[in-house]
C-alpha cells in the first residue's frame, strides 16, 4: 500500500487526502495547528466540502492527521498544500512552502516523490524547492522525484470536485513527471502532462489571470453602463446565448477567495522580476477590481440620496460576507473593504450571513443580527453582497426600504442592481 503524506490540511489538502484515501492509499495529513489535528482525528471537519460524516469515513479507512514531521520518513509520496499569500508590497510570500520543503528535506528516506501543489510563480519548484531538497545529498530521479501539480479545487462546486477535474502534472524531469502522473492517476479521472514544472506553474496562473481580467472588464462596464442607462445584466444574458466565442463573466463588489486576488499578482511579480517590465493587463485589472468596493458604496449613497437620506448615520444591513455563495469561506472577501468604506463614511453597519455568526472587519468584531426580518425593517438600506441560496432576493427587496443588489439576482422593482 502506497503511503502518502499531505502537508497542509486546508481546503486543498483535506480533499486531496480524501481522494487518495478512497483510492486505497495510506494517508497522513501533516498539519502544524494542533487544534486542527485534534479536531480532524475526532471527525470534526473545518472544510466546507467535507462533512463530519465524510471525515469519519476517512478515519475508518485509515486516514489520520498528525503534527509530527517524522511521518514523512515513511512516505512514498509527499504533497505540499500550504498557503501562498502575498507578502509586503504584493510580493509572493513563500514562507510556508520553504518551511514545508525544509521539513521534507530533513525527513527524506529515499526514493520519495515530492509534489508541490501550492500556487506560486514560475520557477519555484526548480529554483526554490529543488535546491532545498538536495542540500543533504539527495539526487533528483534517484533519491528524490519532484513535480508541480497545480490545485484546482473550487470550494462549493456541486459538479466538479477533486476526481473529475483534470489534473495538470509537470515534472522536474521526464522520470519525475512519470512518477507524479502514476501517483495522481490512481484517483484522478484525467491527468494531463505539461512539458515541465514551469509550464504547470504558469498554467495555474493563466487560468486565474484569465478570470481576473474578464471580471475587471465587466466591472468597468458596470460603471459606464449605469451612467448610460444600460442594463448590463441584460446585456450579459443576451450575449451569452452565442454558442461560441463568448463566456459570461459578471460584475460584483470585488474579487475574493485565494485564487483571483492572489494568483495574477504572482504572474505579474514573475514578469517584473525576470524581465523588468510590467504585465499591464494584470495591473490594470487589479486597479479596476480593487475600485469596486468604493464604487458599491458610492452607488448605495446615491440610492439613499434619492430618498433624501445621508449615508452618514444611516443603518446599512449587509447580506452575505463570504467570498462566494453557500460556503463559509471568507478569504479576501470583498465584503470587508466594502464595510470599511461604509464605516469611513459614518454608516451604521450590521450584517447577516447564514454561514457566518461572527464577522471581523479590521479590529471590529460584529455579531450576526438575530432576526433577519427585524433587521431588514430597521435598515435604511439592505445591500446584498453575496447571493446565498438561503436568500430570496425579490422577497428581501420587497421587505426593504431600499435594496441594492451587487449580484444581479433580483427582479423586484424595489431593487437597484449594480
Amino acid at each position: 500500500m502506497q503511503k502518502l503524506v499531505v502537508v497542509g490540511q486546508g481546503y486543498v489538502g483535506l480533499p486531496l487526502s480524501q481522494g487518495a484515501t478512497h483510492a486505497g492509499l495510506q494517508v497522513t495529513g501533516l498539519e502544524l495547528n494542533p487544534a486542527v489535528v485534534k479536531n480532524l482525528n475526532a471527525g470534526i471537519s473545518h472544510v466546507d466540502d467535507i462533512s463530519n460524516a465524510e471525515l469519519s469515513d476517512l478515519i475508518a479507512k485509515g486516514y489520520r492527521a498528525s503534527t509530527d514531521p517524522a511521518v514523512i520518513a515513511e512516505a512514498d509520496v509527499v504533497v505540499i498544500c500550504v498557503p501562498t499569500p502575498l507578502g509586503d508590497a504584493g510580493s509572493p510570500d513563500l514562507g510556508a512552502v520553504i518551511g514545508a520543503t525544509k521539513t521534507i528535506r530533513d525527513n527524506l528516506s529515499g526514493e520519495t516523490l515530492v509534489v508541490l501543489e501550492s500556487t506560486t510563480y514560475p520557477g519555484t519548484t526548480e529554483e526554490v524547492c529543488l535546491p532545498i531538497l538536495t542540500e543533504n545529498g539527495a539526487k533528483l530521479d534517484e533519491d528524490l522525484f519532484l513535480a508541480f501539480s497545480p490545485e484546482r479545487i473550487d470550494p462549493g462546486n456541486p459538479v466538479y470536485g477533486l476526481t473529475n477535474t483534470p489534473k495538470i502534472v509537470g515534472g522536474m524531469s521526464a522520470v519525475s513527471g512519470d512518477r507524479a502522473y502514476a501517483f495522481y492517476d490512481q484517483f484522478i479521472d484525467t491527468v494531463v502532462r505539461s512539458k515541465g514544472a514551469k509550464e504547470a506553474e504558469t498554467a495555474k496562473l493563466l487560468e486565474n489571470t484569465y478570470r481576473h481580467i474578464n471580471i475587471a472588464l465587466v466591472n468597468e462596464m458596470s460603471k459606464f453602463c449605469n451612467d448610460l442607462g444600460i442594463d448590463l445584466w441584460d446585456v450579459i444574458d443576451v450575449a451569452k446565448t452565442k454558442p461560441f466565442g463568448f463566456q459570461a463573466f459578471y460584475p460584483g463588489p470585488g474579487v475574493g477567495g485565494h485564487c483571483i486576488p492572489i494568483d495574477p499578482n504572482y504572474l505579474s511579480y514573475s514578469v517584473r522580476k525576470s524581465l523588468g517590465y510590467p504585465f499591464r493587463f494584470v495591473e490594470l485589472a487589479e486597479e479596476i477590481n480593487n475600485s469596486m468596493p468604493r464604487y458599491v458604496v458610492d452607488r448605495v449613497q446615491d440610492v439613499l440620496n434619492k430618498s433624501a437620506k445621508a449615508l452618514n448615520g444611516s443603518k446599512v444591513l449587509l447580506l452575505g460576507v463570504t467570498y462566494k455563495p453557500n460556503i463559509a469561506d471568507q478569504r479576501h472577501s470583498p465584503a470587508v473593504p466594502v464595510a470599511e468604506v461604509f464605516f469611513e463614511r459614518g454608516a451604521d453597519i450590521s450584517f447577516h450571513d447564514p454561514k457566518v455568526e461572527e464577522w471581523h472587519v479590521g479590529e471590529r468584531t460584529i455579531q450576526r443580527v438575530e432576526s433577519l426580518d427585524e433587521a431588514i425593517k430597521d435598515a435604511d438600506i439592505v445591500v446584498m453582497l453575496q447571493n446565498h441560496e438561503a436568500y430570496n432576493a425579490d422577497e428581501l427587496a420587497t421587505q426593504s426600504q431600499a435594496f441594492f443588489d451587487t449580484r444581479g439576482v433580483s427582479s423586484s422593482s424595489n431593487a437597484v442592481r449594480l
